[in-house]
C-alpha cells in the first residue's frame, strides 16, 4: 500500500510541469514563423537556435525576462501570444544543447 501511495504521488509530481509546458510541435513552429526574423546571422538578434543554451540556461533567461529586456533595447516587438511564447520555450528547452533530443531549429 505505502509503494502504490508512493508511486501515485510521484506520478502527480511529474505530471504537474507536465501541463505547465506549451507545445513543442507548435514551438518549433512559432519559432521557425516569428523568432527567426531578428534571430537570423547577422541580423539585431544574433543567430538563436535551441542548441545556443543549456536547458538551465534557457529557463534562466526566460526566468528573468531577458528576451523581453532585450527587445527593449532594440526597439523591436513580437507578435506572439503568451501561449504561443510558452510553447516556443518549451521547444527551446526541450531540444537545448544538453537536451536527450537536441536540434537545431531547421530540424
Amino acid at each position: 500500500m505505502r509503494n502504490t501511495l508512493l508511486s501515485l504521488l510521484a506520478l502527480a509530481a511529474l505530471a504537474a510541469p507536465l501541463s505547465a509546458q506549451g507545445s513543442e510541435l507548435k514551438g518549433k513552429f512559432f519559432f521557425k514563423k516569428t523568432c527567426k526574423t531578428c534571430h537570423v546571422a547577422g541580423k539585431p538578434g544574433k543567430e538563436v537556435t535551441p542548441l545556443t543554451k543549456t536547458q538551465a540556461q534557457w529557463k534562466a533567461y526566460f526566468a528573468a525576462d531577458k528576451h523581453n529586456k532585450g527587445k527593449e533595447k532594440l526597439g523591436t516587438g513580437t507578435d506572439l501570444k503568451p501561449e504561443q511564447m510558452k510553447d516556443v520555450m518549451t521547444f527551446l528547452i526541450q531540444h537545448a544543447s544538453d537536451s536527450p533530443q537536441p536540434m537545431t531549429c531547421g530540424g
